[in-house]
């Protein structure tokens, strides 16, 4: 038994087409100006699955992510803004309810909700049926073209 992770873009069509996970960890430690082409001055919706597997065979998924990627004009990943929205996510989960002394209403800060919004997305059951069945080997999916 083991696990492997995947990384699915999903554009316009929502046909997941699957990021190679080396390319994408090479894009967000910022190693090689790995550029996403297809998908220039998008803001694209991503899929991270973990797939349980079973003698090399998918079994099941065992967990998913959301995010949404800004993928500038130049096809590069705004490694930046993702950073941003992934700690302000981790400070809203984190973050305790609080009241401030005197008041009866709790004060709520919600600049870090709204940046976390930003970059997260939920997809419908239909889309979340098609990209677990593509992580399973279900259905057939295109590779992103990665250039260098």
């Amino acid at each position: 038994m083991g696990m492997s992770s995947k990384v699915y873009l999903i554009a316009a069509l929502n046909a997941p087409q699957e990021l190679a996970a080396a390319a994408f960890m090479r894009m967000l430690r910022q190693e090689s100006p790995a550029r996403l082409p297809d998908f220039a001055g998008q803001r694209v919706r991503q899929a991270s699955v973990t797939v349980e597997l079973v003698d090399r065979t998918p079994l099941r998924v065992v967990h998913r992510t959301f995010s949404i990627l800004d993928i500038g004009a130049d096809g590069l990943l705004d490694v930046a803004r993702l950073n941003t929205q992934q700690f302000a996510r981790m400070a809203n989960f984190m973050a305790p309810d609080s009241k401030t002394p005197g008041t009866r209403v709790p004060i709520v800060e919600a600049a870090d909700r709204f940046i976390a919004r930003g970059g997260y997305w939920q997809p419908d059951d239909l889309l979340l049926h098609r990209i677990d069945a593509t992580a399973l080997g279900h259905l057939p999916c295109r590779r992103v073209r990665v250039l260098r």
